[in-house]
């Protein structure tokens, strides 16, 4: 169950990025991905990699990770814009 809520919680953090240019690596899709991967990755790592039963803190800790991929995603799309 906890990767079902690192994986919404990474859904949810998407949804902020309305608020910034689209120049994401791979669009709007690629930052979607970006925000789960980024958000299970590090939900995964703060828990030691073990999928137990969620709570506030389970939710809490996928946040982070989101914002870490939905960054990286947009700074290689902007270095991307640049070199071409």
């Amino acid at each position: 169950m906890s990767l079902l809520v690192w994986v919404m919680m990474g859904i949810a953090i998407w949804h902020f990025a309305v608020f910034v240019p689209d120049r994401f690596w791979g669009g709007i899709v690629g930052a979607f991905l970006a925000a789960i991967v980024g958000a299970t990755l590090v939900g995964l790592f703060v828990s030691g990699a073990s999928i137990d039963n969620p709570s506030l803190t389970t939710a809490l800790e996928a946040i982070p990770g989101a914002i870490l991929g939905l960054a990286a995603a947009y700074f290689v799309g902007v270095r991307n814009e640049r070199v071409a």
